[in-house]
């Protein structure tokens, strides 16, 4: 399947995911070798998942890790969903159906932490979009960056956006002798595995995101005040959430 076909099947899909960063996706997933394995933490309704399905080399296993419990569901739904999450399971799986792609994905409804034992296995491409507070995203980018094979990808969503993630790459990557960053998509940063990092270089292209991060927390912090509601008052177009 092109992209230009996997772009059009999610086209109906929720999610947070910009057409420039399912490119990114596209890419990553299509660089697996043959039998590699693609695992996803952090699906909702299978945006990024069909994407990703729809790339990778047709004897890939890609993994899907989504607890569907009604947390984490996006901007500003941290908790309080729960009566939404086997709605939400039904319409991940239907939407995986609908875009041809269901049987080449294996859906583990756990949180992340819990599921990496139902991993065997070293991982060629990771998408890291989950719990987005510090710890929960510390231990994915940890635990499971630690299982992504020499030379594989890593990409995470919310990079210098979301202020748990960030201060998770801060602590984890920047600084990293493993981990180079290759650059974002807005908030979709991409790292590589590779066996030596020029470390003040790539801890120099980090930082220098950390000033769209101010400007992603102040945005963040004006539109839940309420300054979304104002502007639309005033007849000014209201910001678009980070992301």
């Amino acid at each position: 399947m092109t992209f230009e076909e996997a772009w059009t099947a999610v086209a109906h899909v929720q999610g947070w995911m910009t057409e420039e960063q399912g490119r990114s996706l596209y890419d990553a997933a299509a660089s697996c070798p043959p039998g590699g394995l693609i695992v996803e933490i952090g699906s909702f309704h299978g945006r990024s998942t069909i994407v990703l399905a729809s790339a990778c080399p047709a004897d890939a296993t890609v993994i899907a890790i989504d607890p569907h419990a009604g947390t984490d569901r996006g901007p500003q739904e941290i908790v309080g969903f729960e009566s939404e999450a086997d709605q939400d399971h039904v319409r991940f799986n239907r939407h995986l159906a609908d875009a041809g792609v269901g049987e080449k994905v294996r859906h583990v409804r756990m949180f992340s932490d819990a599921a990496l034992a139902e991993i065997d296995g070293v991982i060629d491409v990771l998408y890291v979009d989950g719990a987005h507070r510090y710890a929960p995203a510390r231990a994915d980018i940890v635990s499971y960056g630690n299982r992504v094979s020499n030379g594989g990808t890593m990409l995470i969503h919310d990079s210098f956006s979301s202020v748990g993630v960030t201060l998770a790459i801060v602590r984890e990557l920047v600084l990293s002798t493993r981990w180079e960053y290759g650059g974002r998509s807005r908030s979709l940063a991409t790292y590589r595995a590779v066996p030596e990092v020029a470390r003040v270089g790539n801890a120099s292209r980090q930082l220098a995101q950390l000033g769209w991060f101010v400007k992603n927390v102040v945005v963040k912090i004006l539109l839940t005040a309420g300054a979304g509601t104002l502007l639309r008052r005033l007849g000014r177009p209201e910001p678009e959430w980070p992301y």
